[in-house]
């Protein structure tokens, strides 16, 4: 045996991942028209319920750090004051940062930041909500997302090895499709 066969056979195959879903030749993408170009999906026929949408993500740290923001000591200012008001500044522009997201009257953004002191951190979740003809999905992760990179931007002179993970959808209800919630 070479070396290099020797090598190859001792590397463990990637586990499998499936899921209990529907065929994938049943699902559609949406935004893409008949000849595959981007399209913005025409929800007009679609009826207006109310939908929910709860996103999450972790900023990661030192223990340090962590301290220095839970005491409110850093130079910036109020980080989780600052990086709630991002997050809810950010779901109320998703459809400008991405393209093909539909305006939507947001009728709640909800920014829950809470320390992790097994990660060490902070969890971000945001919860949006709308009465509308399409969910609010990208607003939640978009909320969070930007909640994440604030909090790193407020504290990075003291610790720029924080990192960002995690970023997930963790429920969503209303529409045609109902409700999903993720597994943990």
């Amino acid at each position: 045996m070479t070396k290099k066969s020797a090598r190859k056979s001792s590397r463990k195959a990637a586990p499998k991942i499936t899921r209990k879903t529907k065929s994938a030749k049943s699902k559609k993408l949406t935004h893409l028209g008949s000849r595959g170009e981007a399209r913005m999906v025409d929800v007009s026929a679609k009826d207006q319920t109310d939908r929910l949408a709860i996103a999450e993500g972790r900023v990661v740290m030192s223990d340090k750090t962590l301290a220095l923001v839970i005491k409110g000591n850093a130079l910036k200012g109020d980080v989780l004051g600052a990086a709630r008001l991002a997050g809810i500044m950010a779901a109320k522009r998703t459809h400008g940062l991405i393209p093909l997201c539909h305006p939507l009257p947001i009728t709640k953004v909800e920014i829950d930041i809470r320390p992790d002191h097994a990660l060490p951190g902070f969890i971000v979740r945001g919860t949006v909500k709308v009465m509308g003809q399409t969910g609010v999905e990208m607003e939640a992760l978009t909320a969070v997302s930007i909640a994440c990179l604030t909090i790193y931007d407020m504290v990075k002179a003291v610790e720029r090895g924080m990192h960002i993970e995690g970023i997930r959808l963790i429920e969503k209800s209303g529409g045609k499709s109902g409700l999903y919630r993720a597994e943990n």
